[in-house]
């Protein structure tokens, strides 16, 4: 006959806690044993999440339940890792819908669907976010730009992680420069080098390399106006010329093209712009499909009038 005795006081607000997850050495810790599980699970009030894993309810498993499972399957030191990671410090824009875990040297993660293990040699922090075990932001975004297809993808996730302000470009080196061999090392490295003097966004560290391999002016960036309702606004680049001029650029991405986003940017553009300023708009994809041609346009408006000097 099952048990029908009720369940420790303490299992609810640990459960809740993770997600409605508790691994069975947790159960076990807190008298429930095996028969008990089965009694819950029979009668439709828990379910079996994988070979470690209870969990004290039904239905489709949430983020954060999918979240607990993998780190509960993982083990002693299990952490969540790389982009996984960065969600939950709180990076946007580089969601992923599997859950990336990071194990012990030699412990083997039961198969979970939408789960990938890693484990390393390298040391790597692990903190506490809502009891949840993670790698710290610095060590997170060393380990998903390393795992990167792409340089230009790991130089931009860098990029953004500093954007978001989760972390600064001096952790950042720090850490990759002590994991050692890290794929794209060089890449991210520069890539850190351009944020630091001011280039947060990947487009605006491609523009500060095109001004630089052209032989062009560095922009100032990030520079504050105010609209015409006193808000404080950004400009992505603005070149403050010898002889006076001032020459603005707004580095557009995809998002600029919704329709709410556009309208807005054009406003801003025209309530920030001052008489005789100059004022240019580029798709941030020509910085990287097009350089020379942008360099030429950048060239053109920036060299004192009548240069006879050509791109």
């Amino acid at each position: 006959m099952p048990r029908t005795s009720s369940l420790p006081a303490s299992l609810p607000a640990l459960a809740s806690q993770q997600g409605g997850c508790l691994s069975r050495a947790q159960l076990r810790e807190h008298g429930v044993d095996a028969d008990r599980v089965a009694s819950e699970v029979r009668a439709g009030r828990w379910c079996v999440v994988g070979p470690l894993v209870v969990r004290t309810s039904t239905g489709e498993l949430d983020v954060a339940a999918r979240r607990w499972t993998a780190v509960l399957s993982g083990g002693p030191g299990a952490a969540l890792a790389g982009l996984s990671a960065l969600e939950v410090h709180g990076l946007r824009g580089w969601e992923r819908s599997s859950v990336h875990v990071r194990v012990a040297r030699g412990h083997r993660l039961p198969a979970l669907a939408g789960t990938t293990a890693t484990s390393s040699r390298r040391t790597a922090r692990v903190v506490r976010r809502g009891g949840l075990p993670v790698l710290a932001v610095e060590d997170a975004a060393a380990e998903a730009a390393g795992a990167a297809r792409s340089a230009a993808t790991a130089g931009g996730l860098l990029a953004a992680v500093v954007q978001q302000r989760l972390t600064t470009p001096a952790r950042l080196r720090a850490t990759v420069l002590a994991a050692g061999p890290v794929r794209h090392r060089r890449e991210l490295l520069a890539v850190l080098d351009d944020v630091e003097g001011g280039a947060q966004a990947l487009s605006e560290v491609r523009l500060v390399r095109l001004c630089r391999s052209a032989g062009l002016p560095a922009p100032a960036q990030q520079a504050v106006r105010r609209d015409a309702t006193g808000r404080r606004r950004y400009l992505d680049a603005l070149w403050e010329l010898e002889d006076g001029r001032r020459v603005l650029l707004e580095v557009d991405g995809v998002g600029h093209v919704e329709e709410a986003r556009w309208y807005d940017d054009l406003l801003r553009a025209a309530e920030v712009t001052r008489p005789g300023e100059v004022v240019l708009r580029l798709p941030a994809r020509a910085l990287r499909l097009e350089p020379e041609r942008v360099a030429a346009l950048l060239r053109r408006h920036l060299e004192p009038a009548g240069s006879t000097r050509t791109a």
